[in-house]
């Protein structure tokens, strides 16, 4: 489902910093192969998408030099939509009665373990369930009504990746920096009960779009858990040092996908322009994130795009501000839930690993 960078950093005042690049990818809305009818515009645009082929030529000569033969792999997924993958994820807070079999009847399999891999006990359970399926099916998105919980959010199953790095635990208290629409907070809610989820958006629409989502999802008995505010991220740190056990930093970036298909070709050479801009502004927001997380905290930032610029060389700038900063292997138990479904392939040695899908797997 995604290609991904990563990495753990044990960092100043002994946090742990966890790097994340991902490559995130989308199915068209299909049953069985078929447009719904629902969804039948959508799909025919989906199938229609055009490649920028200005974009297309950067990104060839771009990462075949910061990727090498990884690139290959990368490349054959962007360029394929029938690769592109909605994963389903549950809402454990929602009335769940048959969807799994009604999934499992369509040829969904969950994604992730049902007991932790170093519990002894095989009925301790992992709250997040989420469904995949190794075909080009979707099912329909579930329209927001107010007072009613949606069953299921659909994502791309790459952004489970980096909150699934957090290892968010029972109370403690989380903040998600750049949180709109509000998938991955949803997702933190789905592993754990934290004390506190601090959702933070700077985007006024964005901000708008991440409150609906969390009244769609998020039952009123547990929304004095969250915070929701609409605020700088690069001032969070300054505001609240030292107040979080787990951040999470999913960055502005260039989106690789998206820009990919840009129709407009105008547009995509402004952006590859716009580019050389975001690092700074990255930059920026994990140092805040750094200030932010307790000692002994964890922060994990993740990105949509395999640029160097954008993820090997933010980190390596903002580790050169802190001492004792040193880089930690992403968990085993991860790599091994997730081993049927992708390739982890050691990429650099102070970044981490790349992660691409199997050939034949979602």
């Amino acid at each position: 489902m995604f290609s991904a960078k990563l990495c753990r950093i044990k960092g100043f005042s002994s946090s742990p910093l966890l790097f994340l690049k991902s490559f995130k990818r989308v199915l068209p809305s299909l049953s069985h192969g078929q447009c719904t009818n629902t969804h039948e515009a959508e799909c025919k645009s989906k199938a229609q998408k055009q490649v920028c082929k200005t974009v297309l030529k950067h990104f060839d000569a771009q990462y075949s030099e910061e990727l090498g033969e990884q690139w290959r792999s990368a490349r054959d997924v962007l360029l394929n939509p029938l690769s592109w993958q909605y994963s389903v994820l549950l809402n454990r807070f929602s009335d769940l009665t048959n969807l799994k079999q009604d999934l499992a009847e369509l040829g969904y399999t969950n994604l992730l373990p049902q007991t932790h891999p170093e519990s002894h006990s095989q009925t301790t359970p992992i709250h997040l369930q989420c469904f995949i399926h190794r075909d080009p099916v979707r099912i329909p998105t579930q329209i927001h009504h107010p007072g009613w919980l949606k069953q299921y959010y659909l994502l791309n199953a790459a952004s489970l990746l980096p909150v699934l790095s957090l290892n968010v635990k029972e109370g403690e208290h989380v903040l998600d920096l750049c949180a709109a629409p509000g998938g991955k907070s949803l997702a933190v809610l789905q592993t754990a009960t934290p004390g506190l989820l601090h959702c933070n958006e700077v985007d006024q629409h964005r901000h708008d779009w991440l409150l609906k989502t969390l009244e769609s999802y998020v039952p009123p008995a547990q929304q004095h858990l969250l915070s929701v505010t609409h605020l700088d991220g690069r001032s969070i740190g300054s505001m609240r040092p030292g107040a979080y056990d787990k951040v999470l930093v999913d960055a502005p970036c260039s989106n690789d996908r998206s820009w990919l298909y840009t129709p407009d070709t105008h547009q995509g050479e402004m952006w590859l322009k716009e580019r050389t801009q975001l690092p700074l502004l990255q930059k920026e927001l994990l140092c805040s994130a750094l200030a932010a997380v307790r000692p002994g905290g964890v922060v994990v930032y993740s990105t949509c795009t395999m640029s160097r610029a954008e993820n090997q060389s933010v980190v390596e700038a903002v580790l050169a501000s802190y001492q004792g900063v040193e880089l930690l292997e992403l968990e085993q138990h991860l790599i091994d839930s997730l081993s049927d479904h992708f390739c982890f392939a050691h990429f650099h040695p102070s970044v981490g690993q790349l992660v691409i899908p199997q050939k034949g797997c979602p």
